[in-house]
């Protein structure tokens, strides 16, 4: 009989994955990644606050789930990678005054890589989740990962790091299905979670708090950000796009490019953030119109057929995981040198483009890869500032 090693959060995606792959044949084991420890994330009151993922209770949900199905299952604890993988890479983004992206890495590092060395170990050759995502195998016999059917839940976005090797091993039996049938197939069944919530927040900020995590976990990344973890709320300006400065801010990391609200300045119009300027502990802000890039810049790039395609390619692209994709050219830059990193130029200007983030290359439901923004082309700059103070140079985390 074939088997499967089901990564159970304790939600109703990944139950009804398991409960979907048994009735398919499959010997199906859950597994559970313990990943944060939630007495780490105190109240004002110093009681721990709990998530709706990731928490005591979606390991009891999940563990429920496999005695009704009737699955052998484990807790895998992988809190010392998620710390290293995930939580340092997140502080140190925002410290660095880009925006991560936390759930890629969880993909990339633990679910998509522990999880399946784990599998191997028991003597399990796949594992599956509960993402909204599809496979299938073109012409050639390579996998392709395509959008969910439910493209209202579809997170293909999130995985476009995944490679050949290890769409070898994945199954995702969700994908086919719209939120609500899934639901309805838990409550047929009887399943504890049918009506379970679902999560929304990183699990590691179950109150969506950023700037108060980030002063409390801040000291347990790498002595490299040492200058800046000494200055963490050192006060600096919040400037005009015409270098005039409106007012201070309290510390760099409490700010993300397209945000609004927290600027706390007068103006006679909205004010959003355009960009972070590190070297100046200075946040620009600028109207709504000036938050649009003609294109960007992205590294790191993972093209899930393979090689990176010869020519410039046109393809859709996202740049959030809510984003509409958008038309586009992307040219691998210097090919030969450093086919990791490409120009993306938007045939309409986006709003927003946010280094930190990825930006997902699509073919229609097709996944073609992505990659890490690090720069956005033609956004507005803003005028230098004589005088101005600046902290140290540091390279990205």
């Amino acid at each position: 009989m074939k088997s499967v090693l089901v990564a159970m959060s304790g939600g109703v995606d990944s139950s009804v994955a398991a409960l979907l792959l048994r009735d398919q044949g499959y010997q199906v084991v859950g597994c559970t990644m313990q990943l944060w420890d939630h007495r780490r994330n105190p109240n004002s009151d110093g009681e721990p606050q709990f998530g709706r993922c990731c928490s005591l209770d979606d390991v009891y949900d999940a563990r429920r789930v496999a005695e009704q199905l009737g699955m052998r299952y484990y807790v895998l604890n992988l809190e010392k990678q998620f710390q290293q993988q995930v939580v340092q890479p997140f502080i140190g983004e925002y410290l660095s005054g880009r925006t991560p992206l936390p759930c890629t890495l969880c993909n990339t590092f633990l679910k998509f890589d522990r999880l399946l060395l784990f599998a191997c170990q028991v003597g399990i050759d796949k594992i599956a989740t509960g993402h909204y995502a599809r496979l299938a195998r073109d012409e050639e016999g390579r996998y392709v990962l395509l959008k969910s059917r439910d493209e209202g839940k579809d997170q293909s976005y999130f995985l476009f790091e995944l490679t050949q090797e290890q769409l070898a091993h994945t199954l995702f039996p969700v994908g086919d299905y719209p939120k609500e049938e899934i639901r309805r197939i838990a409550g047929a069944c009887g399943l504890s979670t049918a009506q379970k919530r679902d999560s929304q927040e990183i699990c590691f900020v179950p109150d969506g708090d950023y700037a108060s995590f980030i002063r409390r976990h801040a000291h347990e990344v790498n002595t490299h950000f040492g200058p800046i973890l000494n200055n963490l709320d050192r006060p600096g300006p919040i400037i005009f796009r015409d270098g005039t400065v409106l007012g201070t801010h309290s510390g760099l990391y409490r700010f993300t490019v397209g945000q609004r609200r927290g600027l706390r300045v007068a103006c006679g119009r909205p004010l959003y953030v355009l960009s972070l300027d590190r070297l100046r502990n200075a946040v620009i802000a600028g109207y709504k119109e000036d938050l649009f890039s003609e294109g960007l810049i992205a590294e790191r790039v993972n093209w899930i057929g393979g090689a990176p395609p010869p020519q410039p390619i046109r393809a859709q692209v996202r740049i959030r995981s809510r984003h509409k994709e958008s038309s586009a050219t992307i040219s691998t830059i210097n090919p030969g040198e450093n086919e990791r990193r490409v120009r993306v130029d938007f045939d309409v200007p986006q709003m927003a483009v946010t280094p930190g983030q990825a930006a997902v290359f699509y073919d229609g439901p097709r996944v073609l890869g992505g990659g890490w923004i690090s720069t956005a082309i033609g956004a507005t700059t803003v005028h230098s500032i004589p005088g101005l103070s600046t902290s140290l140079p540091l390279e990205p985390f």
